[in-house]
């Protein structure tokens, strides 16, 4: 089945971004000229993704405005013809997709948000985008990679990337062998969140990219209800399942990812798209050849 839905959860408080994320929502921090989310949405777009659902929760009404006209704004650049190429920017924003917004009432992670979505996927494959991942690859998006995985093989996909080792305690360990001779697909049988050391399987992780298959919808419904009160399902543990019944593929995508939850991750991003940036890339080159040398 051809995917043309994704899900981009944006529910998250965004704790390791404070205080810069108290009142501005941190899928709306900036990378150079461009809101972190729009990044996402561009790469759903691209990959053939016409509907979005975008998985909020209060204080977020922004990321709605930004995907919206802003008549004012653009009356006001319609008046002058240096703005042309801006004002067909910010109009290209609120054509990229159908979006629409649901609410996660209550911050019961992922795997919750997830199930706000099932009506919205109403029985078919969809793709999911993390809202604090953010990965470039303009000539082949990541999503779109793990789209063509799942509508070969019809399996739930999770996106795979190495992590240095003393990192993978910050994310999570897969159970990985090689699958039909394809170069960059694994099938996978199981997952830890946040591994010790003596429980890391392989230095592959998810970062921000999985295609999910009607089921998982099933499956957090069923766990939902058997999971005690105060105490969060993880969605891992739902692929980890999907694993052992052989129905769980891994693909490590290409792209260079950034995590926007985190403050490194952030400066990563801003300083690698503006060497790219057609506007600043040469000056901002310069620049830090000139700041390297001053420590």
């Amino acid at each position: 089945m051809k995917i043309t839905k994704a899900i981009i959860p944006a529910a998250g408080l965004g704790t390791r971004v404070l205080p810069a994320s108290k009142s501005v929502p941190k899928e709306m921090l900036n990378i150079v000229d461009k809101p972190a989310i729009q990044y996402l949405v561009e790469e759903a777009a691209a990959s053939g993704i016409t509907d979005i659902l975008v998985i909020t929760n209060r204080g977020k009404g922004v990321i709605e405005d930004h995907f919206d006209h802003s008549f004012e704004l653009e009356k006001n650049l319609e008046g002058n013809p240096s703005k042309a190429k801006l004002l067909e920017s910010i109009k290209k924003v609120t054509d990229l997709a159908n979006i629409s917004y649901i609410r996660q009432k209550e911050t019961k992670g992922l795997a919750h948000a997830l199930y706000c979505a099932k009506a919205f996927a109403a029985g078919e494959p969809v793709a999911v985008l993390y809202g604090d991942d953010v990965v470039i690859n303009e000539e082949n998006p990541a999503v779109g990679q793990l789209c063509r995985v799942y509508e070969k093989y019809g399996k739930t996909v999770v996106g795979v990337q190495s992590v240095e080792r003393d990192k993978i305690g910050l994310y999570c360990s897969l159970g990985v062998t090689p699958f039909e001779g394809e170069s960059r697909i694994m099938a996978c049988d199981k997952i830890i969140e946040k591994p010790k050391p003596e429980e890391v399987m392989s230095l592959f992780a998810i970062l921000g990219r999985v295609v999910i298959s009607p089921e998982v919808f099933d499956l957090i419904e069923k766990w939902l209800a058997e999971t005690p009160e105060g105490k969060e399902l993880y969605l891992t543990d739902i692929f980890s399942y999907l694993g052992t019944q052989d129905r769980l593929l891994a693909y490590d995508f290409e792209g260079n990812r950034y995590d926007m939850g985190n403050k490194l991750g952030i400066m990563k991003a801003n300083c690698e798209v503006a060497l790219n940036h057609p506007e600043i890339g040469e000056d901002f080159r310069a620049y830090l050849k000139e700041l390297v040398k001053t420590f």
